[in-house]
């Protein structure tokens, strides 16, 4: 709560009240609690009326005040704080509920608290669905019964059972309400360590827990309102308020004597003298001097009222019976003839009536400070106490409709609740789809798929992030990340697909896109790619791939690629020459088409018998040269279509070599003729050796 030299844990607490802002700084020590500064301010306008903060900012201004007076006075920052709300508009929920603990479990304090917050999380499910347009804040709760196995107990601690119960009285406030005092403390540079209910801060402090056996009523009677709380049987057994109090008897002064709501404030303090007269200025600056007893009697027929109604609560909260007694706290208690009134409305004995002040507070160490116990002080000392009796090392929430039990260090957040409650890590961040991985050319290749959307998180229904601190009761709500949509990338998509080959065709340069094989199979640039594709980005056409691409029909044109009379299937690379022959014939097609093929013949002959010539070329050589010739030709002996067949005469030989020993008829063309030799394909200057198998074949 605050840091000091000598290490010690203070608590401040401050009671936010409709006419004064009152802040109280101690410890507990051996039981008693230890005030060691205090102090007060009188708000400068009515930034609060009924118990309702009006002007946020303004109360903040007040509250600084107080915390820098007190800073001051122990020497040390302070940065939190403990605060009550006022019942200006509270609402109380019964609430009975049952927990199984196990046979073997001796009960403790942790099992108590967390049947006490299943008490409470059940009330704010009641609650909540009866006003869904008006959403409430738990400000404090007491169990008013427990039970074991079933059977009623004064207390569960050290006990064996298989299952507890709690009867229970939580208590609610608007959320606006709750949240006017949060800002107002914010503003003056504190954070709110406990929140809890005037009346409930007011009964630890004025009725002691020996006397809750008893029928007592208690008022905290402030400026704006007068909070009620009813005690029987060992416990609290109800709340309430009535939005009448001081204030209301000041604005009869005010208007009665002509002043403002400031001088009739001090008026009506001056007439809780038995005797005398008091003295002021009214708005027209003139002076005045009034007796008390006209005062009181100015004053009476309100306070009559304010008693009337506050007694009529009273019965209707203890089930239209008068209690045994009434003890009265609160600056507002002090007006005169206030406690006589009530128990004559009451009807119970007017010494049952009584103001509680020094009395309540033998346990309350005020040695520190320079104050003197009052009943204006009991409140905020009881605001300090509720935050010893009501915090706890552990608090419940829900994930996703599981109530979570954890650790209150002070700091959680909601990614705390997240990893307590087992949520998958991967469902808080944005996914994304599945990637594609696959190699070009031989280098490998990757493809991410797209992010999705990050999980949405809400905490009571309002959008937070995982850092949003988190609070006792909390509803936390989170709706798992999306994952992005998988990778998908076509062949046109990749760079490689971008570049083009370039040929000189006719004497003019043609750009085409490179061809891409996946996994050996030719693709268009459509192909979706899937993962583990091997892709080769070919930078040749075949003869027919390069014609059809430039749409041009080779029906009557022969292709030299190169200068060399090309096949369909040969291939063009890259900055390869191509040339297109036409041959205009008047005949059918395939009478054009036997006419190049015997062309083709022809030059395969010529070029056998300008080998065969090639004996004859010097033949005025020396005639060694014959003589060598013969000492090194040889006969090679091989198959040509399953015929056998001798080459003799040279030293070595070509295909060409065999037609002019093998009877294959060239003059009838029947199509492309193929030349195998020991079955792969070959062409007319393939060296032949000895056992060769050759086929001769019209394709």
């Amino acid at each position: 709560m605050a840091t000091k030299n000598s290490k010690q844990d203070f608590v401040f607490g401050l009671d936010i009240g409709t006419r004064n802002v009152v802040g109280i700084v101690g410890l507990l020590e051996h039981n008693k609690f230890k005030i060691v500064g205090m102090a007060q301010k009188e708000h400068d306008t009515r930034a609060m009326m009924d118990g309702q903060i009006h002007d946020i900012y303004k109360v903040g201004d007040t509250i600084r005040y107080v915390k820098q007076q007190l800073e001051r006075q122990i020497e040390c920052e302070l940065t939190e704080v403990c605060i009550a709300a006022a019942g200006r508009v509270l609402k109380t929920v019964d609430v009975h509920e049952e927990m199984e603990v196990g046979s073997d479990v001796r009960i403790g304090d942790e099992e108590i608290y967390s049947l006490n917050m299943l008490g409470v999380e059940k009330a704010h499910g009641i609650i909540n669905n009866g006003a869904a347009e008006i959403k409430f804040y738990c400000v404090g709760n007491t169990p008013t019964k427990y039970y074991l196995n079933g059977y009623e107990i004064t207390s569960l601690e050290g006990h064996k059972a298989d299952k507890i119960g709690v009867d229970l009285i939580a208590t609610f406030l608007p959320e606006e309400v709750v949240d006017g005092l949060y800002e107002a403390v914010s503003y003056a540079g504190l954070n709110v360590a406990n929140l809890t209910l005037e009346p409930i801060a007011a009964i630890n402090v004025a009725i002691p827990v020996q006397y809750r056996l008893l029928n007592i009523a208690l008022i905290d009677v402030g400026a704006g309102t007068s909070d009620i709380c009813i005690t029987k049987d060992g416990s609290v057994a109800s709340y309430g308020m009535i939005p009448s109090a001081g204030d209301e008897i000041t604005e009869v002064v005010a208007k009665k004597y002509l002043v403002d709501f400031n001088t009739a404030e001090k008026i009506k303090l001056g007439a809780s003298k038995k005797k005398g007269f008091v003295s002021f200025k009214d708005i027209m600056g003139l002076s005045q001097k009034v007796d008390v007893a006209e005062i009181r009697s100015t004053v009476d027929s309100i306070v009559s009222r304010i008693c009337k109604d506050t007694a009529d609560r009273i019965l209707e909260l203890n089930g239209g019976k008068p209690v045994s007694a009434v003890f009265v706290v609160g600056g507002g208690g002090k007006i005169p003839d206030y406690t006589v009134k009530l128990a004559k409305d009451l009807k119970i004995p007017t010494e049952r009536v009584a103001l509680r002040g020094e009395e309540v507070m033998g346990d309350i160490d005020f040695s520190d400070t320079a104050f003197s116990k009052d009943s204006l002080y009991v409140t905020p000392v009881g605001i300090c106490m509720t935050y010893y009796s009501q915090k706890n090392s552990f608090v419940f929430v829900t994930v996703n409709g599981s109530r979570l039990k954890m650790y209150d260090n002070n700091h959680l957040t909601v990614v705390d609740a997240l990893l307590q409650a087992g949520f998958p890590n991967d469902d808080l961040f944005p996914k994304r789809g599945e990637g594609l991985s696959f190699t070009v050319n031989g280098k490998h290749r990757m493809a991410r798929g797209s992010s999705g959307e990050a999980a949405v998180i809400r905490v009571n229904g309002k959008e937070a992030n995982m850092n949003a601190s988190i609070d006792k009761n909390d509803q936390i709500e989170v709706i798992p990340s999306t994952r992005g949509a998988n990778a998908v990338m076509t062949v046109g998509q990749l760079e490689e697909f971008q570049s083009v080959v370039r040929f000189m065709v006719n004497g003019k340069e043609v750009e085409c896109p490179k061809f891409a094989y996946v996994n050996g199979t030719l693709q268009s640039e459509f192909y979706e790619i899937s993962s583990g594709d091997d892709i080769s980005m070919e930078n040749f056409y075949t003869v027919k791939q390069l014609f059809e691409f430039l749409d041009i029909d080779l029906t009557h044109l022969d292709v030299y690629v190169n200068n060399v009379l090309s096949s369909l299937d040969d291939k063009v690379y890259e900055n390869f020459t191509v040339d297109t022959r036409d041959y205009h014939v008047d005949s059918e097609d395939d009478t054009y088409l036997a006419d190049r093929d015997e062309k083709v013949n022809e030059e395969m002959k010529k070029e056998s018998t300008d080998h065969e010539s090639k004996k004859h070329e010097s033949t005025d050589s020396v005639e060694d040269t014959g003589a060598m010739e013969k000492v090194l030709s040889k006969d090679v002996h091989i198959l040509v279509n399953s015929t056998s067949v001798t080459l003799t005469g040279k030293a070595s030989y070509i295909f060409v070599d065999v037609f002019l020993v093998y009877d294959f008829d060239l003059s009838t063309p029947k199509g492309d003729i193929t030349l195998t030799r020991n079955g792969v394909k070959v062409s007319q200057t393939e060296p032949i050796m000895e056992g060769d198998v050759l086929t001769i074949t019209w394709e």
